[in-house]
């Protein structure tokens, strides 16, 4: 089942539902690398600044794909702890916080490829509006909206094209609002409601945060 023809399109859409709502001062939070075009569309919509929120899993010893926590951003480091499965392998607060230290100079790294050096746009008292392309199992994105919540928006927003209804559901009460323009069943994979999911590339990130950051500065007077 395609829902789109590729992130442009799903951010086209979901920029058109966006669009009428009048958030107050809103800033557009995009997890790379794949969020980052259908952001791209939302903010040029609703000419806001675009920024990245950069999640790391920390996997579990010796099973890395089990997550035990998440850790977001690097200037201001959040951690999500799975407590259940950290208390199933024995680990402790102060093991995690070690465990997450290569994660978040990582983050770093990454921060200064795709942002150059800029700082993180400020969510104090505004509108934070999280976009990805899709929902699969909503581990990353739960520890995402956790760390924007910490930084204290006015209101959080979690938009995305596609995601399955029962984990769209149970990411509401993260939320102030939650905007999800399909929830198809049976879901499987986020890539086949898209008829061109292929990789985005640092190159095409570097891209759209560049013309992003140009449109917000030629609006600010």
């Amino acid at each position: 089942m395609t829902l789109f023809k590729d992130r442009t399109d799903a951010g086209q859409a979901l920029a058109a539902e966006l669009s009428g709502k009048g958030y107050q001062d809103p800033v557009i939070l995009a997890l790379p690398r794949g969020g980052v075009p259908v952001a791209a569309e939302v903010a040029r919509a609703l000419n806001a600044p675009m920024d990245l929120i950069m999640v790391r899993k920390i996997g579990a010893p010796e099973q890395p794909e089990l997550a035990v926590a998440a850790v977001v951003n690097g200037s201001e480091p959040k951690i999500v702890t799975n407590r259940e499965i950290a208390r199933s392998f024995g680990l402790a607060a102060a093991d995690i916080k070690r465990m997450s230290q290569p994660r978040l100079e990582e983050i770093r790294r990454r921060r200064d490829v795709y942002l150059k050096g800029r700082k993180q746009v400020p969510l104090r008292g505004r509108t934070a509006i999280v976009v990805d392309d899709g929902i699969a199992t909503g581990a990353t994105v739960r520890a995402s909206l956790r760390a924007v919540r910490a930084r204290k928006p006015a209101r959080l927003v979690l938009a995305v094209p596609v995601a399955p209804r029962d984990v769209a559901e149970s990411l509401r009460d993260e939320v102030d609002e939650l905007i999800c323009l399909k929830m198809p069943f049976p879901f499987g994979s986020i890539g086949r409601f898209y008829s061109d999911f292929s990789q985005t590339s640092d190159g095409e990130v570097v891209r759209l945060l560049d013309a992003a950051a140009k449109a917000t500065s030629a609006e600010t007077p």
